[in-house]
């Protein structure tokens, strides 16, 4: 051994570490350091309060938050579990400065140090307030508090939905309004109004509200008030959580806020369609007084009354001034009476003069009435009778004259009958149901028939002939129309006529 190595002194440059007498330090793994490390961390650090501004706020979907806390020269990473997370009165946000109660803890995985955060709190009213402005700037620029959503609150509300605390002095002086004023029917939602889960039950009360149908077990309200009794900014912060302004601005019914005391204002006051400086002033803007209404009743009652006196009296006096004006019964028909007088002086000598022109009109015509005279008219009559009798003769000339007709018709019928030249040996060439008048068609149909006396035969065109003419063949197989009987020979020309031309109708 060494003499450097006896004296103590280690020798750099050694190839293996070795055990040596008398060092009580012996090598450690790094995860027997970073137990050492956390237990000292742990028992030095067990409960500690940070203050300092959050920063790289995540909530993971396990519903733990991991965040930074930093201030001018340092950043400490910390971690707040679920169970805790979900104790917060407030929604953490970057920015925000708090003061976290935990305890120091190392995560060797990383060989960082972080909190584990059980508590945490704003710092001061001036965070606080810092963080209210914030969100009240992202909700307004979302539309939440634009004067064009809200609505008008109903004249006579018939049911009035209360969210509120059951016990507290809210309700009964929200009762005792409303039955100074106007008794209308109520219905209670109790949640808590502060404290942790209030604003999760103050939302739900709304949204519970928005959702009844009318005609269900419970009658839908008519309006809604959101109230409170007054209290510092940490009491009154429920209602300025974003949960529940959301459902106030999402609410279907009208909603008054009624949060706190006149100088108390939240941001449901904003999202709410009217903001009352008390609950007792949301009572008395909710309905009309009775004794108010009745009163104006009875006087527009009083008003309508003389009113519709007013106007029959007008009316009357209208009448009677018409009346005055019109004529009288006698004076409209004095005229008429006097032509009827008239008329009437005037009817039974009328009578007697028709009378009598009737009677010498009858004696003129009487007197022309003669036996002579009818009989001559009877002889007339009786000549213009038998001239206008039927005589046989007439028939018969007639009837002669029109044989004679029809039978010049009937000969000429038969000159320009088609099929008597077939008779005479001649043959018909159709087409189809054309008939060939040269050669060029029959050129064109190729195919053609040729019609005799006792029947039709078809034949092929094949080409000219020596004259230019067109030549027929007879087809391999006839059509059903053709006759295989060979038509017989032509007749022998008949002998001219004495006057040397030949007899058409032969």
């Amino acid at each position: 051994m060494s003499p450097e190595y006896e004296a103590g002194f280690d020798v750099s440059g050694r190839l293996l570490a070795e055990e040596r007498s008398g060092d009580n330090a012996p090598p450690l793994s790094v995860s027997e350091l970073s137990a050492l490390l956390k237990r000292t961390v742990e028992d030095r650090f067990g409960h500690v309060r940070i203050r300092g501004e959050i920063s790289g706020f995540k909530r993971a979907a396990s519903g733990h938050l991991y965040l930074c806390l930093k201030d001018d020269s340092a950043v400490i990473d910390g971690v707040m579990w679920k169970g805790g997370a979900a104790r917060l009165p407030f929604a953490p946000q970057d920015g925000v400065e708090v003061v976290a109660t935990g305890k120091l803890t190392t995560y060797p995985g990383r060989s960082k140090y972080q909190i584990v955060i059980d508590r945490m709190e704003l710092a001061g009213e001036g965070a606080l307030m810092a963080l209210l402005e914030k969100l009240k700037q992202k909700l307004a620029g979302e539309g939440l508090f634009e004067s064009t959503r809200k609505r008008r609150l109903p004249f006579m509300p018939r049911v009035i939905g209360v969210v509120t605390s059951p016990t507290g002095a809210v309700i009964r002086d929200i009762l005792h309004r409303l039955e100074d004023r106007c008794p209308t029917q109520v219905l209670l939602w109790p949640v808590l109004v502060q404290g942790q889960g209030a604003a999760e039950q103050i939302a739900r009360a709304v949204r519970g509200f928005s959702a009844m149908q009318p005609g269900g077990p419970l009658p839908r309200p008519d309006l809604v008030i959101v109230a409170r009794g007054g209290g510092s900014i940490e009491d009154l912060w429920s209602f300025n959580e974003e949960i529940v302004v959301r459902a106030v601005a999402e609410c279907s019914i009208p909603i008054i806020s009624a949060v706190g005391h006149e100088t108390d204002t939240t941001l449901c006051d904003y999202a709410a369609d009217m903001r009352a400086p008390t609950p007792t002033a949301a009572a008395e803007m909710a309905v009309p007084v009775r004794a108010e209404l009745m009163a104006m009743l009875t006087e527009q009652g009083l008003r309508m009354e003389r009113a519709v006196r007013r106007g029959a009296s007008q009316a009357r006096e209208r009448l009677d001034m018409q009346a005055r004006l019109m004529p009288t019964p006698d004076t409209l028909l004095a005229p008429q009476r006097q032509r009827l007088d008239q008329l009437s002086d005037g009817l039974a000598g009328g009578l007697r003069h028709r009378l009598a022109d009737a009677r010498a009109h009858l004696g003129q015509a009487g007197g022309a009435l003669r036996p002579a005279l009818l009989q001559h008219y009877v002889s007339r009559a009786k000549e213009r009778v038998d001239r206008l009798r039927l005589r046989p003769e007439a028939l018969a000339r007639a009837y002669r004259d029109r044989a004679t007709a029809f039978d010049r018709v009937s000969r000429l019928f038969a000159s320009v009958n088609p099929d008597l030249p077939l008779e005479r040996g001649f043959a018909r060439v159709m087409a189809g149901d054309r008939l060939v008048k040269s050669v060029a068609e029959a050129r064109g149909a190729g195919v053609v028939s040729l019609h005799f006396r006792d029947g039709a035969v078809d034949a092929a065109i094949d080409g000219p002939a020596s004259d230019g003419s067109a030549s027929a063949a007879p087809l391999e197989k006839p059509s059903a129309q053709a006759i295989s009987t060979p038509s017989r020979a032509p007749r022998k020309p008949r002998e001219p006529h004495r006057d040397g031309q030949q007899d058409l109708f032969s």
